[in-house]
């Protein structure tokens, strides 16, 4: 099983594989998955419950739970770093990207992505771990 050290840099790989790609299958929606738990209105439910800046449980108990092959992993050779990404908004329904919610905490698991050859989100990358930039030149990845 691949371990990821941060959730954040495990949903940037889970957008490219899941949302871009569409090799890492089925694609999770919570609107779905809360729906087949009985809440009708998603919107409704996270602001009754005041979850707007938060990721929902279930959300995470599944992006957690949810296992790469190495084999994918593989194929991972550009991660984009963007406040709209659609799997933010599995995770956060009403997210309005205004705050450091999704922001990546560090960059050990880029060792899980043996051919990473560009990563785009260069400036918001360097305000969330500073030292970024220089870890991805050093592996040879180009930043954009």
């Amino acid at each position: 099983m691949t371990a990821f050290r941060d959730f954040n840099f495990k949903l940037l790989v889970v957008e490219k594989l899941m949302y871009w790609d569409e090799t890492l299958i089925p694609a999770f929606s919570i609107r779905e998955h809360m729906r087949a738990r009985g809440v009708e209105d998603l919107d409704t439910y996270v602001e009754e419950n005041e979850l707007e800046y938060t990721v929902l449980d279930e959300a995470r108990a599944y992006f957690e739970a949810l296992e790469i092959p190495a084999e994918l992993l593989a194929t991972v050779n550009e991660l984009t770093f963007d406040g709209g990404h659609q799997v933010f908004m599995e995770c956060a329904p009403v997210w309005d990207g205004e705050d450091d919610l999704f922001d990546l905490h560090g960059l050990d698991d880029l060792d899980l992505l043996p051919n990473l050859k560009l990563f785009t989100g260069g400036r918001a990358l360097k305000n969330m771990v500073p030292a970024g930039p220089e870890m991805l030149a050093a592996r040879g990845i180009t930043m954009r």
